[in-house]
């Protein structure tokens, strides 16, 4: 709700000042090599970043004037069974455009059968054989959605094992405030059914140079009027006011052409549905005939489906040469078409243009912080292509979950959470990401018969989990206290390369009657079945008292290092003679020279005095005895 407020202030502001603030554009040519602009100065990009599968490129390029129809991307079903285009935008409302397209480009004249959803959502789906100008020609679909995550999704989901092919991929934002999107709020897509310009040609990007800042295409009327009556086509230059503004910007051209009858007939069309859906019908009228210049002179009854709905009268609600739209729901549909027919009441009806749109409500996602934790899963455990694990992991939830998943609503019905994950034997080389304890709803977790290393994450166990299987893999370290949690009923890690002691809780669990196999792993001890801890070894790694004695060991060797240093170099110091402390080397050398000079004097003197002494029995000495 939050969300919806910003963007409306923002759709607001835009309208007050007349700017466009919405200039976020990703055309994505599937299946190209290279980035190119093509003639109507659209800048196409290469989807080589974007997803995965293969390039492919139609079997006759030479029908299709636009270079980005020429190639598609196609998703063999080795790549798993849902493949997804994730485009990173700012958060606001998108008009999304697909462009499908088969042209035998694999030469076995089979075309595939596969679902497209939409920022989780189912809002197509393709059925094997397509019809034959859709297989060889393509086909474009598009519709309005609000992107709430920063991130447009746009996902195909293969049926059986067929591949799923995509041509081109257009991603536009637009205002908030568009369509009536203030009652729409944010969970309902509108699925284009029919977007009709009346008495003229298609229009809009691909057609024509004429601009529509939605990027929305505009077909011709032609195959979808149903009046019996001669049509008469106009057509006018005049300036028409009220165009291009806040908050739908509907195109000028739009409103310059229009469908009447040469004589006074009711004007019909008819509008293939889905009975399931609601629909949201646009009328767009402008008064382009000049000799209507008076109320009263042009008035018509709008009748859906058999029922008087509303009475038109273009001049009398906005004069001449000026646009006026209106529009109108249906529900509870009971026939795959919706019938409109425009019953003349004064002069002969005339209209601009139609929408029909499907209001398809938005299928609840997966809680935002477990789709992270996922992702994150998907790189630790180095998940394989093969697995399909793209996109959201549990929605749409008319598809199945990411291989090996099994998702379920939270408490309060507000959105999906993973409840199991079951990914034994599955060659995963990778290790058990910390993130896997996001997943608070899990209740049950097999990596077993993997190639799984690194350690148990501390914390696993705590939440909803009530069975875990990591047996058969290459798992070292300790056991964390966690895996001893009063709701777990079975934990099996038999067969890793764990070690240390066994946390007293986790063996509790086979006493209430659970199931634990701890076997295989020769470091483990401290419980019955298994060797005992040594003496110092206590849970997750030494005791106390073995830290207090390897402290005090180290105090004391500290100690004797220290002594050795103190007799080594401090005392040896206090018996050498140097006078040269603090002075230059030569000066030191000098002085060091004198010494020895001087004691060499000193000694030289004293052997001469001793030589001239006489001995004790010669010489009577001057000295009295004591």
């Amino acid at each position: 709700m939050a969300l919806l407020t910003l963007l409306c202030l923002a759709g607001l502001y835009a309208a007050v000042h007349g700017q466009y603030l919405y200039d976020t554009v990703f055309n994505i040519d599937c299946g190209g090599y290279k980035n190119f602009t093509n003639k109507f100065n659209q800048t196409w990009m290469s989807d080589r970043f974007y997803t995965g599968g293969a390039p492919g490129l139609v079997s006759e390029p030479h029908i299709f004037e636009q270079e980005q129809e020429k190639t598609l991307r196609f998703f063999p079903i080795a790549m798993g069974k849902k493949n997804c285009y994730i485009v990173n935008v700012p958060e606001g409302r998108y008009y999304i455009r697909t462009f499908f397209v088969y042209d035998n480009y694999d030469s076995r004249k089979h075309t595939p059968s596969f679902d497209v959803s939409v920022e989780g959502t189912l809002v197509f789906s393709w059925r094997s054989p397509w019809l034959e100008t859709n297989s060889r020609k393509g086909a474009y679909s598009d519709l309005f959605v609000f992107v709430r995550d920063g991130e447009a999704t746009v996902c195909l989901y293969s049926i059986a094992t067929d591949a799923p092919v995509i041509g081109s991929l257009e991603i536009i934002q637009v205002d908030p405030l568009s369509y009536g999107s203030s009652s729409n709020q944010q969970n309902v897509i509108l699925v284009n059914y029919g977007r009709l310009t009346c008495g003229s040609d298609s229009f809009g990007p691909g057609f024509s140079n004429d601009t529509d800042r939605f990027g929305r295409a505009w077909q011709s009327d032609y195959t979808f009027s149903q009046s019996t009556a001669m049509k008469r086509p106009l057509s006018t230059r005049n300036p028409i006011k009220s165009t291009d503004q806040a908050h739908d910007y509907f195109p000028l051209h739009l409103y310059q052409t229009a469908l009447t009858l040469v004589s006074i007939a009711p004007l019909e069309y008819t509008l293939p549905v889905d009975t399931r859906l609601d629909y949201m019908i646009w009328f767009h009228f402008a008064e382009i005939d000049p000799t209507i210049n008076a109320p009263g002179q042009r008035v018509f009854d709008i009748i859906i489906n058999g029922k008087n709905i509303h009475r038109m009268d273009i001049f009398k609600e906005v004069g001449s040469f000026t646009a006026l739209r209106w529009q109108y729901t249906v529900s509870n549909l009971s026939k795959s078409t919706i019938s409109i027919e425009l019953n003349p009441v004064s002069g002969i009806p005339l209209i601009s243009g139609l929408e029909n749109y499907a209001l398809v409500p938005m299928d609840l996602a997966t809680d935002h912080a477990e789709v992270v934790a996922m992702r994150a899963l998907k790189q630790s455990l180095r998940i394989p292509d093969r697995m399909g694990w793209n996109g959201d992991p549990c929605a749409p939830s008319t598809w199945d979950a990411w291989e090996g998943v099994t998702c379920h609503y939270n408490k309060d019905r507000t959105a999906l959470v993973i409840t199991q994950l079951d990914l034994g034997s599955q060659g995963l080389k990778g290790f058990i990401s910390e993130q896997i304890n996001v997943l608070s709803h899990l209740v049950s977790l097999n990596l077993s018969s993997n190639i799984l290393q690194g350690s148990i994450p501390l914390g696993l166990g705590h939440g909803s989990l009530k069975t875990v299987d990591l047996s058969n893999n290459q798992l070292i370290g300790t056991i964390p206290d966690s895996l001893g949690s009063w709701q777990l009923q079975l934990v099996l890690l038999s067969n890793d390369n764990l070690e240390g002691q066994v946390p007293e809780n986790l063996y509790s669990i086979g006493v209430r009657g659970g199931t634990i196999n701890l076997s295989g792993n020769q470091g483990l001890c401290g419980v019955p079945s298994l060797a005992a801890c040594p003496y110092f070894w206590e849970k997750r790694g030494l005791s106390v008292g073995a830290k207090i004695g390897l402290g005090l060991s180290a105090a004391l060797l500290v100690i004797m290092l220290l002594s050795v240093l103190y007799w080594c170099f401090i005392r040896r110091h206090r018996n050498d003679y140097d006078f040269g402390l603090g002075l230059p080397h030569d000066l030191i050398s000098k002085t060091n020279r004198y010494q020895k000079q001087k004691h060499r004097m000193v000694f030289d003197s004293d052997d001469q005095n001793m030589n001239s002494f006489p001995t004790p029995h010669g010489f009577a000495s001057n000295l009295n005895p004591v």
